[in-house]
């Protein structure tokens, strides 16, 4: 019988008491004693890096309402922080918290101690060393550019090492040495996250390196867009969804005292989950490049997931029934009726935003900056919070030091997400209504992007305020803690605990039979069969097994939409006259991501009108197959780039950097000085052309080799540009701070190259020999088709498409 099927051994009931040692050797009985040390190690980490995280979250907020507030130090701009914050909050904070309730519980629900100390040590150290690592080289510029997957390769390799050979190992060799026979539904999420985790880890991050510091992924483009929220999804749903869900079928019914409230209900929810998740990446690229198919895809199954996570946050509140007299005076339950309650509220509205219509209202918005928070805070931070409170007394042998104190904590931390995510579903509503306003004459109402940041400014002011209270509560639960802490034991008990170990021999239960009375077809009662679930029993006492299943579910859903991405050429229709970037806009475009310039900007038009009057012709698959990483954004803090190129002078661009107010007088855009006063490193060019080789960028050997001359060369035809339009020598700083500045060895003349190239390829007129072939092809494809089915004219074949490039 099931862990959960058994109402005298539910999670939610007090622990038997253990036998004595006497006892334990009549009864052939294992001795053995859980290891506590390594989950306080855990929690505790969680609470530091979880202050780090909201600190971090703070001050990003602040320097969107105040720009100048990173005080021209580069390593602390909006562009640098986010990634770091975003880092911190899921991999610091949520991933400490998941560390510190899969040892704890795990060991209990096997009835036995972790495998392996010694690998436990290493996965905490590594782990917060991979953390410390994150927290060195996301502000130093050093990025992947890829949401939640920032961190550089050699960071990476730890990642996996970590997680996989250190974690994972220590995780099924505990399942394959437990005394408890059935797996319960808590282990299942446990597998199910770290199985996915490793595989969307490493598929997301294959790379070409090019330094120690430096990489560029094998996929381009429309392939990385999608491989990116493969990932990116996913990573929401296997790192910040699936262990949770775990946490909450262990810790709430312990809190509570209650057994779970559905067993099959539990099963439902967790296949349906593993299973339809992994599809719904696809929906974060709507009227994107991505081929609509994909697209559609993702949000079919997107609105399908809607039904299992209902039903895990139904599994959740019910388990409460004949308890909720309970959640008025402890601070625990408090905390977890409110994480479950954000988790129904979040998983509702990402099917919602997943269907196309919503999105092309919602995204690039800040919609979705609070719905990302409401999960994150309120479903996670919650769950930790809640999980914490529980843990202190158990892990510290002592008494709460302060439940007042951690009630407050919970009204300080409700309020404070309130006032966060409230404002921002405003500021997104009124950015998305903005953006796509027009007038009664079909021009746009509100032409000048700044117009719609202005008209937000009060809610950067609010959320602001909002963040300041969670970041208060987070305080308050510290302070908690250490006291706790400071009143431990001198020597931590060590209970001995007994069970007997698993025999080789386990009789199979009695199988099912339907329970229909008359006449029905065979079908009928196979269903019956099936409904009752038995079978799964069987599966609860294989862990080898039933992570092969749960493998098996993610890949063949997963390859279901990335073989046809890949391999179907038609996705990505070539245009003849996008070619690979300059040296020298290759040395800009690394030093965008390296600023974190993806935060703000989005460099994806789409086939929506307003967007095409806003920014012009909407963007193309053909335009990015050279692009290592893709650069189409999630947000717009600031205008779509996607068609920069050409609208604006090189001296416009120059003074943009050193002073965005010079040109835009309400820009909330930080200013870049040091990008004038940095040399270029001319030298690593080379480097960066032979991975982008290796990648099938094609660039020559000798191009390669001169590419130094090369970039030397067009920043000195820059540099000429920009001071032809000053009047004279560009100089920075007035009087006797003034200062003659020579461009073509700076960083900015690099950067001014590469957006002065985004999105004008597609205007050039195409290569002679391109136009020869595509007549070719179309006098061969004429000569095929019936007479009667011909038009009057044809397209221009994708070959030797320009501005009007099919999608």
């Amino acid at each position: 019988m099931s862990l959960l099927s058994r109402p005298d051994t539910m999670p939610g009931d007090p622990e038997p008491p253990d036998p004595t040692h006497e006892q334990a050797q009549a009864a052939h009985l294992d001795e053995f004693v859980y290891n506590d040390a390594i989950v306080r190690k855990f929690m505790l980490a969680t609470i530091v890096w979880g202050l780090v995280a909201f600190l971090v979250g703070m001050i990003a907020a602040l320097e969107l309402a105040f720009p100048a507030l990173n005080g021209g130090i580069p390593y602390i701009t909006f562009g640098r922080l986010r990634p770091l914050h975003t880092n911190a909050a899921i991999f610091a904070f949520a991933g400490n918290t998941i560390f510190a309730g899969i040892y704890y519980s795990t060991q209990r629900l096997c009835k036995a101690r972790m495998w392996s100390d010694r690998l436990g040590e290493l996965h905490f150290w590594g782990w917060q060393l991979i953390i410390v690592a994150a927290a060195i080289t996301l502000p130093l510029g050093i990025t992947q550019s890829k949401e939640y997957a920032e961190l550089e390769w050699p960071i990476d390799i730890a990642i996996a090492v970590v997680w996989v050979a250190f974690f994972g190992v220590n995780f099924f060799m505990t399942l394959i040495k437990r005394r408890e026979r059935h797996l319960y539904v808590a282990l299942w999420f446990y597998i199910a996250t770290i199985v996915t985790v490793a595989l969307l880890h490493v598929f997301n991050n294959l790379v070409v390196p090019a330094g120690w510091f430096k990489s560029y992924p094998i996929y381009a483009g429309v392939q990385d867009a999608f491989m990116q929220w493969w990932y990116g999804h996913n990573a929401v749903a296997f790192f910040l969804t699936t262990p949770f869900l775990g946490l909450m079928y262990y810790f709430l019914p312990k809190a509570a005292n209650r057994p779970v409230f559905s067993y099959r209900l539990s099963i439902l929810h967790f296949w349906s989950l593993v299973f339809i998740y992994i599809w719904a990446g696809p929906h974060h690229l709507h009227y994107t490049a991505l081929p609509d198919w994909a697209a559609s895809l993702g949000m079919v199954f997107s609105i399908m997931l809607w039904m299992p996570s209902w039903g895990g946050m139904i599994n959740g509140l019910l388990t409460l029934r004949g308890a909720w007299h309970k959640v008025a005076a402890d601070p625990v339950l408090k905390f977890f009726v409110v994480a479950v309650t954000f988790y129904g509220m979040a998983t509702f509205e990402g099917p919602m935003l997943s269907i196309k219509s919503i999105n092309a209202l919602s995204h690039y918005t800040d919609w979705t900056i609070a719905h990302v928070h409401g999960g994150a805070l309120g479903w996670n931070g919650f769950m930790t919070f809640g999980m914490m409170y529980w843990l202190l007394p158990r892990l510290f042998q002592t008494k709460l030091w302060s439940t007042k104190l951690a009630n407050t904590h919970f009204w300080i931390a409700t309020i404070g997400i309130l006032l966060y995510i409230i404002p921002i579903y405003v500021a997104g509503l009124t950015q998305g209504l903005m953006w796509r306003a027009l007038d009664d004459t079909g021009n746009l109402a509100y032409p000048d992007f700044v117009e719609t940041v202005m008209a937000i400014m009060p809610m950067y002011y609010l959320r602001a305020i909002g963040g300041a209270l969670y970041l208060a509560g987070g305080v308050l639960g510290a302070i908690n803690v250490y006291k706790t802490w400071r009143n431990r034991p001198a020597k931590y008990e060590e209970p001995v605990h007994a069970a007997p170990p698993l025999s080789p021999d386990y009789p199979d239960e009695p199988k099912a039979t339907s329970r229909i009375q008359g006449h029905v077809t065979d079908s009928a009662h196979k269903l019956d069969v099936f409904a009752q679930m038995r079978w799964h029993r069987k599966w609860e006492r294989m862990p080898v097994f039933f992570t092969v299943m749960v493998l098996i579910a993610v890949v063949v859903a997963s390859l279901f939409e990335i073989i046809p991405t890949f391999v179907i050429r038609s996705n990505v229709p070539q245009i003849a006259t996008v070619t690979p970037y300059t040296p020298l806009e290759l040395a800009g475009r690394d030093l965008y991501i390296a600023e974190g310039c993806y935060n703000c900007h989005s460099q994806m038009i789409r086939p929506i009108l307003a967007e095409t009057k806003r920014y012009g012709e909407y963007s193309k698959p053909g335009e990015f197959v050279y692009d290592h990483p893709f650069q189409w954004g999630s947000r717009r803090i600031g205008p779509d780039l996607a068609r920069e190129g050409g609208k604006q002078s090189s001296l416009w661009h120059i003074l943009h950097f050193e002073n965005p107010q010079q040109v835009v007088i309400n820009s909330i855009m930080p200013p870049y000085p040091w990008l004038i006063a940095n040399k270029l490193d001319f030298e690593a060019i080379p480097v960066r052309m032979r991975a982008m080789q290796a990648l099938g960028v094609p660039y020559t050997d000798e191009q390669v080799e001169r590419s130094v001359e090369d970039a030397q060369e067009q920043a000195r035809a820059i540099a000429k540009e920009i001071t032809d339009q000053y009047g004279g020598p560009f100089i920075r700083g007035e009087g006797a701070l003034a200062k003659e500045i020579d461009l073509e060895e700076t960083e900015v003349v690099a950067m001014i190259a590469y957006i002065q190239r985004l999105g004008v390829d597609i205007y050039k007129d195409p290569p002679v020999e391109a136009v020869e072939e595509a007549e070719v092809e179309e006098a061969e494809a004429d000569a095929q088709q019936p007479a009667a089915d011909r038009g009057d004219g044809a397209a221009a074949p994708l070959t030797t498409l320009g501005a009007q490039g099919a999608r």
